[in-house]
């Protein structure tokens, strides 16, 4: 099949033409030996940026883009630098300072932020200080009691320079900034007191109008601006809660519609859920119907696998007619829009052997030499119900355009996040050709790649453009586990990228931590998911009532709602929805939890236990949580808490959120115990006295 150039193709043929072409200037600048003379200043490591800026970094419009470089010099000369940064696409720079954060390492820190959804493009300009030379230069030489006769004259030259510098470069109504130089020039000149020159050398309106006005020589531009995604706020932060439609009845073995969901959302709600996720929706293929607990025979009645998805009436834009109508859809998603809560749908780009695709356009599937169309595989397994697509044959363009028009359908109807089912088993360069074209028209929307593969290819597709990714965090139960995988999400370059939505558990994945701990093992990965991380989900109602049954020892649950109906007892005893809305309730109203980069793991001297501290942007929200990791049997033991990194002095007040207790702390080691079958979670919020 004739092959697409992929974004990533493109850029890395044209990096490689660069270098070719630096290759071939740097030889004739040799063989001529004729020296070029260029900035003396260097900028290096710029952050963040994605393998050296083939793809976007990732943010969402709540949270200020930090950008550090490396930027240095030869000798002892002062730096000055600046951020550019805009909209990709608009013409002007926005522009603003960039400060030294770290002398040592020559690290320097700037930030922006931005309003409007969509891909944003940053860079850094960096040049000789002058002004900032000769003010460093006077300040030591005055305080060592020298002559600063001359000096005074250098300092008047390079602000009457910079006054000259207004005139010529801004309109006539920013020439107040010129009279105020002048007005520092004159002042300059004639200072009579060290405590007058001290005065001007320390004055940061000053520096700030020299900053913005002096000269600029020489100045070291980055080659190529970064990029940077802008996202909704829902892309990092949220509570998802996976719901079977046709589970929703309240009566015993009647199929539930879009109408039962309706009346199941301020459940939902009251338990402080944002997104509700649906498995597919489309008709169901008849052909080799799977049975209950997945049996090969399916009996009369049996509803199927909703992944097998297609049958006569209809197929991706199609919804099974036992849940509704498009306008029962329609109805139930603005309902939920006004509790607040989001729908999201799966996109599980596979078909029955019943979907229209399969008699319309039978190329657009796999075929064996006898004619017959290859089912889905994973040997030993056989997914007779499911037949894959072929995304590489011959009608590849037409196919990829009709797949598109199914998310473009489903925008149509207001939803906006789609749950990706398994897309590391499709071809890279289809999602990032779909994602970036649907995000031309629409950068609200939200994709979540249900991806449980190998590192690496979880961590290129959330490259490539997925805005979540699960996680392996379903199966990460002991503390330095925990400890390194989330170091590695949090805080190493994958941060730039990867956002990690933590589901708990899935319709495919029972753990067996879940299925042996009861009810304190629930109420554990509850808290651990909501507090470690910003986004975290469950698949409930299964989950809010401990279900841990499994179908002959493995993950699977017994029963499993992939392939029959269920109904639900949701005000049973045993039941941790009040437990899971507190949770929530927490999460919601402390804003330290609605970011991951914050992050910081605390020394606590029993493995049993965990402990992790999340702080707001603006450092006044402090949560620490301290979580019991064993279902089956009481921890206690001594808590570090740095007070100095955390800003906290004197006597502090820590209060349990969750049970309301509280406490004061006045060390930095404090002792803490947890039953795991009265609560096996605090969840502290750390502040100073008097505030």
């Amino acid at each position: 099949m004739a092959k697409t150039v992929s974004a990533q193709q493109e850029l890395t043929t044209t990096q490689g033409a660069e270098k070719a072409q630096a290759s071939t200037d740097n030889q004739s600048v040799v063989s001529a030996q004729e020296p070029i003379f260029n900035s003396r200043v260097v900028i290096e490591d710029v952050q963040p940026q994605v393998d050296s800026g083939l793809f976007p970094s990732k943010k969402v419009i709540s949270e200020p883009v930090s950008v550090t470089a490396s930027i240095h010099c030869d000798g002892h000369n002062a730096i000055a630098a600046q951020l550019l940064y805009r909209r990709a696409g608009d013409k002007s720079w926005n522009k603003s300072r960039m400060f030294l954060k770290d002398s040592g390492m020559d690290l320097w820190f700037g930030e922006f932020g931005g309003t409007d959804l969509g891909l944003h493009e940053f860079a850094i300009e960096a040049w000789i200080d002058n002004y900032g030379n000769w003010r460093r230069d006077t300040r030591r030489k005055l305080g060592a009691g020298q002559d600063i006769s001359v000096e005074i004259k250098e300092g008047s030259v390079l602000l009457l320079d910079a006054a000259e510098q207004v005139k010529s470069t801004l309109p006539k109504d920013d020439h107040l900034h010129s009279v105020k130089l002048q007005n520092y020039a004159n002042a300059l000149k004639q200072t009579q007191h060290d405590a007058d020159l001290f005065s001007i050398l320390a004055d940061e309106h000053l520096e700030d109008l020299m900053f913005r006005f002096a000269k600029r020589e020489l100045v070291c531009k980055m080659p190529k601006p970064l990029h940077v995604v802008l996202d909704p706020i829902r892309a990092l932060y949220g509570a998802w809660y996976e719901l079977f439609p046709r589970s929703a009845s309240t009566k015993e073995g009647l199929h539930g519609t879009f109408k039962d969901v309706v009346n199941r959302l301020p459940y939902i709600k009251d338990m402080g859920f944002d997104v509700v996720y649906f498995p597919p929706i489309h008709p169901i293929g008849t052909t080799a119907r799977k049975g209950p607990n997945n049996s090969l025979k399916s009996a009369p009645g049996d509803v199927g696998s909703p992944w097998a998805i297609g049958a006569k009436e209809g197929g991706h834009k199609s919804i099974l007619s036992d849940l509704g109508t498009v306008a029962d859809f329609e109805y139930l998603v603005e309902e939920a829009q006004n509790l607040g809560i989001d729908i999201a749908l799966d996109i599980a780009y596979q078909c029955s052997p019943d979907h229209p695709y399969v008699k319309e356009h039978p190329d657009w599937f796999y075929h064996r030499p006898d004619g017959s169309i290859k089912c889905a595989e994973n040997p030993p397994k056989r997914y007779e119900d499911i037949y894959p697509i072929n995304f590489e044959c011959d009608d590849w363009k037409n196919l990829w355009a009709e797949l598109k028009s199914v998310i473009d359908f489903w925008l149509e109807r207001g939803v906006t996040i789609f749950r990706v089912d398994n897309p590391h088993t499709k071809p890279y360069t289809f999602w990032e050709w779909l994602i970036a074209e649907v995000k031309k028209t629409h950068p609200e929307a939200i994709f979540l790649a249900e991806a449980f593969s190998r590192p690496k290819v979880m961590k290129y597709l959330a490259k490539i453009g997925f805005t979540q990714s699960y996680s392996y965090f379903t199966w990460r139960l002991g503390k330095s586990e925990i400890t390194e995988y989330f170091t590695e999400l949090y805080k190493t370059d994958v941060a730039n990228y990867m956002r990690p939505n933590l589901f708990v558990n899935t319709p495919d994945i029972l753990t067996h931590f879940l299925q042996y701990g009861g009810k304190p093992a629930f109420t554990i990965r509850a808290a651990l998911a909501a507090t470690i991380g910003a986004t975290y989900g469950i698949y409930g109602p299964t989950f809010e009532l401990c279900v841990g049954s499994s179908h002959n020892n493995t993950e699977e649950y017994l029963d499993s709602e992939k392939y029959q109906l269920r109904q639900w007892d949701l005000k049973a005893g045993h039941s941790i929805s009040e437990f899971i809305a507190r949770l929530n309730r927490i999460r919601r109203e402390n804003p330290a939890l609605h970011n991951n980069e914050s992050i910081r793991f605390h020394t606590i001297n029993n493995e049993g236990l965990l402990a992790f501290s999340k702080q707001s942007h603006d450092g006044k929200n402090i949560i620490l949580t301290v979580i019991n990791l064993d279902p089956y049997q009481t921890q206690e033991g001594q808590v570090h808490v740095p007070m100095h990194e955390l800003n906290l002095h004197g006597t502090f007040e820590s209060h349990d959120l969750v049970t309301n207790a509280r406490y004061s702390w006045d060390s930095e080691w404090n002792y803490v115990r947890l039953d795991p079958y009265v609560c096996p979670v605090h969840v502290f919020r750390l502040q100073n006295y008097g505030r």
